[in-house]
């Protein structure tokens, strides 16, 4: 039979040494450094650190609006470094960015779908944003699973601000002032609760008025969002005639206008689609993005002859490149940017009457820059100034007719809208209209 040398037993390991673990393991823990994730402190130390240099670099103001820029990479960068999750990091990071006190600068992570539609934005006209970071976007494809809502959290409470037409939060009946309670029993997160549930019904608890005995179930299904579409995909959805003492009132919701694209459609559907035969229209440039090109006006203000053709079936088709019957735009805090410059030309050059709440003074030049672990950089690059000498950043423009609206449990109500469509109904009464 055959034998099998014994194994030596093993050395103990000295005391001493295991001491000494646990005294390197305390000095660290006490001083707020985990030892288990130094490679997480190392990678949010790189991103803190490149994300305040493209501030130093890009910023428009070289004086940093009168902070001492510096100092503030002393102050935040311990408590960046030392954050125990991406959205503890970004809360550090979006601090120090807001003692800028500027529009257009801020630090977005995917856990937000703002972080998608700004990549959406910017892509088409970045090079640098073109290769996706692989972690994030894993098929290549910019996307995101969702519902088609606008956010806003108030008092530690999150309430739907929007619901963008035709999406399926839309089709589920979600109401603006609706509060989200949970997901799926989870707490509610604008990407985590419907990731990887496309297709899936997903059940919202929501509370539609103050009491919380008003709570209910909504089962909504998460649809793919393609930033770089969406937003046109919902604007041609909100086209719509609303019929009102025997007047047609055209209404038209501009999410984003950050591109010829959306521009292009709104001059196809006034004069070609389904708002060409309109009496009047309500534009609506509430929440969302900003951006316009600069001729977006001219619609509204150009003269010029109109061309009537006449075929072999003797119908009239009649064809224009102006918009010369009445338009009420709609405007509140979160028309920002580029919608901003849009309402102080309508004012300006008295296109229309502005409808709806004061907007936020958001208005310089933005851009966006990809961060090494594929988290946005928001910032402003450039100051702007309309006709030479107005700046409306931090300033805005209030509207003609202030229209209050309260958001919370608002139940879908829309004093804002209704008020233009009275305003528009009474100018198209008193227009003639010329067949």
């Amino acid at each position: 039979m055959l034998k099998f040398p014994r194994r030596s037993p093993k050395k103990p390991i000295q005391t001493w040494f295991i001491v000494a673990i646990a005294v390197v393991l305390t000095i660290l823990i006490g001083c707020g450094i985990s030892p288990f994730t130094s490679n997480a402190t190392a990678a949010q130390t790189q991103v803190f650190e490149q994300a305040w240099e493209t501030i130093n670099t890009q910023f428009f103001d070289p004086n940093f609006n009168g902070v001492d820029w510096k100092a503030q990479r002393e102050k935040y960068r311990a408590a960046a470094t030392q954050a125990k999750s991406p959205e503890a990091f970004a809360d550090v990071i979006n601090q120090m960015l807001a003692d800028l006190k500027t529009s257009h600068t801020r630090y977005y992570i995917p856990s937000e779908t703002a972080y998608y539609q700004l990549l959406g934005i910017f892509q088409p006209r970045s090079r640098d944003l073109k290769n996706l970071p692989k972690t994030i976007f894993p098929n290549g494809k910019l996307e995101y699973s969702g519902i088609g809502i606008f956010t806003k959290t108030l008092e530690g409470k999150t309430f739907v601000s929007g619901v963008l037409e035709g999406s399926p939060a839309a089709q589920a009946g979600l109401l603006a002032g609706d509060e989200i309670l949970s997901a799926d029993g989870k707490p509610f997160q604008q990407v985590q609760s419907f990731s990887g549930k496309v297709n899936q019904p997903v059940q919202l608890k929501i509370q539609r008025q103050a009491s919380s005995s008003s709570s209910q179930e909504i089962t909504v299904t998460p649809k793919l969002f393609n930033p770089l579409t969406m937003f046109l995909d919902t604007q041609k959805a909100s086209n719509r005639i609303i019929q009102q003492d025997g007047k047609k009132l055209g209404y038209v919701h501009i999410w984003s206008y950050a591109g010829d694209q959306y521009q292009d459609q709104l001059e196809e559907d006034l004069f070609y689609g389904p708002l060409k035969d309109a009496d009047g229209l309500i534009l609506d440039l509430r929440n969302g993005w900003g951006g316009a090109p600069l001729d977006a006006l001219n619609i509204y203000t150009a003269r010029g002859p109109s061309i009537t053709s006449i075929p072999r079936n003797r119908q009239r088709y009649v064809y224009r490149a102006q918009w010369n019957k009445p338009v009420v735009m709609l405007v509140n805090e979160g028309s920002r940017s580029a919608k901003e410059i849009l309402a102080y030309g309508f004012q300006k050059y008295k296109i229309g009457t502005v409808v709806g709440s004061k907007t936020p003074g958001a208005v310089v030049a933005g851009r966006a820059f990809l961060m090494q672990d594929g988290s946005l950089l928001y910032v402003a690059v450039a100051d702007v100034y309309v006709d030479d000498k107005t700046r409306l950043e931090g300033v805005g423009v209030a509207p003609d007719i202030e229209v209050p609206f309260s958001l919370p449990y608002a139940q879908g109500a829309d004093p804002q809208k209704e008020r233009a469509i009275a305003v528009l109904l009474q100018q198209v009464s008193q227009t003639t209209t010329v067949p």
